[in-house]
């Protein structure tokens, strides 16, 4: 959507940027998040210096353990860091998660989930440190890395431990399968990560902050003078003289706390279907989008012959919705449209159906496209499963308690309001997604009316055009707390901890 030339491409810097970014993780199956407060900023500052944070570079050999750190805003002040430095952050990242209530209600934490009910959040809160290891190595890597030295410096204010991780949600559905794929090569421009097809793959300024992204533009990324004090270990600022970058090869990150209600959930859908397991199942697959092992719904007409846990699908061929129900959540969370070249249609009507304003070209007899082109707003998730596992069956039986079990939800992005909070917003929280009247995620939402219409129904579109529809749904997910971190670059950590040496 953008007239301006290529920019220059940069190479990625692996050993300057944290290795959440690109490895996830996955491998190291336990892990633990900590959110702190700072006691004593001058210790703090010298843990920082000291700890030893796993970068994005390639190793001989997978490592066996791995340590993050992410800071609030509020985190950043208290570690020293004066206007000068921070006032380049994006807003929201600077007023928080729960900072104003008109971003709750658009994030659709109202209800049962608004923030005077959360246990947390990022505005009393200061650092994230995130631990992980392989089998039966989380203990001793937690011992090395939370020394005598940390807790002079931090105090814990939550620890959130996790279940070791198989790949599985804690309704039962096999998970993160839709993950976009980074062009850390940059070897092909935004215009080919999916202009007339949606494109699993996606420039490494939607992640990584000061690098180019979908609109072929740098993302944005706070800058200050050199005459700040440590900021000489920060690189240039490019584009822009004399300016130190301090958000070079870091990245937003977002981190939510969601509950998830195992037993209420799989009680509501054996009573919906009067006990009948196959229609249980099928129920359930329908307001995923997924079988629980991950299969699509939709057939998969781009690799026929591929595995059935192949990601390589569009909804092209189901745009009435026949086969996955619009309100899916694998439908809200990722459309899977594409950006179509404004030399086919106008710029004008190019610029509509890439906003989910009219419906495609190619689609005019059928019904509208009402959903905005995806690359847009795509956003990578890192994270992980707690509380203790349970099956569909015993969830059924009497006395299965809801406990404390779901989602520690991480996800990665350059831009918080394009990605994490119009995904939020427009697709998982609208009760008007894609044309659709009352119903918001079957599984994510929180049931509350937004701007006074309902958002507890679920509809499963049939071919006579008449849905079935399921009423009143009962809320499965209860948000806890949730805050906006700055992952920052090594070399931006450095500054960060030198920050907290000195008295400002």
């Amino acid at each position: 959507m953008s007239n301006a030339p290529d920019i220059p491409t940069d190479a990625v810097e692996f050993d300057d940027m944290q290795g959440l970014i690109r490895f996830g993780h996955g491998a190291l199956i336990e892990a633990e998040f900590i959110l702190c407060t700072v006691k004593d900023r001058t210790t703090a500052g010298t843990w920082l210096r000291n700890a030893p944070v796993t970068s994005a570079k390639t190793l001989d050999a997978p490592p066996d353990t791995a340590l993050q750190v992410a800071f609030t805003a509020t985190g950043l002040t208290a570690l020293g860091l004066t206007d000068d430095a921070t006032d380049g952050f994006a807003y929201p990242y600077l007023s928080g998660m729960a900072g104003e209530e008109s971003r709750s209600r658009r994030l659709g934490d109202t209800g049962a989930n608004a923030p005077d009910k959360w246990g947390w959040n990022d505005q009393a809160t200061h650092v994230l440190i995130m631990l992980y290891a392989r089998k039966g190595g989380l203990s001793g890597w937690k011992d090395t890395v939370l020394n005598a030295t940390f807790d002079t410096a931090f105090a814990r204010v939550h620890s959130f431990p996790t279940r070791p991780n198989d790949g599985t949600e804690p309704f039962g559905f096999r998970d993160g399968i839709s993950e976009p794929k980074i062009d850390w090569k940059n070897a092909h421009p935004p215009s080919k990560h999916g202009r007339e097809e949606f494109s699993n793959q996606i420039s490494p300024g939607e992640v990584v902050l000061g690098h180019r992204n979908e609109y072929n533009a740098r993302s944005a990324s706070p800058s200050l003078s050199p005459s700040v004090p440590g900021s000489e270990v920060l690189a240039d600022a490019p584009d822009t003289d004399g300016l130190r970058d301090l958000g070079r090869n870091g990245s937003y990150l977002v981190f939510r706390q969601l509950n998830q209600d195992v037993p209420g959930f799989w009680r509501y859908l054996d009573t919906a279907t009067q006990g009948d397991p196959n229609r249980r199942n099928a129920l359930a697959a329908k307001m995923v989008g997924r079988q629980m092992d991950g299969t699509p719904l939709v057939h998969n007409t781009r690799d026929v012959a591929g595995s059935p846990h192949s990601n390589d699908f569009t909804y092209e061929d189901d745009v009435d919705g026949l086969s996955c129900p619009l309100g899916a959540h694998i439908r809200r969370a990722n459309p899977r449209t594409g950006d179509h070249p404004h030399h086919i249609e106008g710029r004008f009507a190019w610029l509509l159906s890439t906003l989910g304003f009219r419906r495609r070209r190619d689609k005019l007899p059928g019904r509208h496209d009402l959903v905005a082109s995806t690359r847009f707003h795509r956003l990578v998730r890192r994270g992980r499963v707690y509380g203790s596992r349970i099956s569909p069956e015993d969830a059924l039986k009497d006395g299965a308690a809801m406990g404390e079990r779901g989602l520690l939800f991480v996800c990665l992005c350059a831009d918080i309001v394009r990605q994490f909070e119009f995904v939020q917003n427009a697709w998982i929280a609208s009760p008007k997604f894609d044309g659709l009247t009352g119903e918001a995620d079957p599984l994510l939402g929180s049931r509350a009316p937004i701007s006074g219409v309902p958002s507890d129904g679920f509809s499963i579109q049939k071919a006579d055009g008449v849905p079935d529809r399921h009423p009143h749904l009962p809320r499965f997910v209860t948000v806890k707390g949730g805050g906006y971190f700055f992952l920052p670059g090594l070399r931006a950590l450095k500054f960060i901890a030198s920050r907290g040496s000195k008295e400002v």
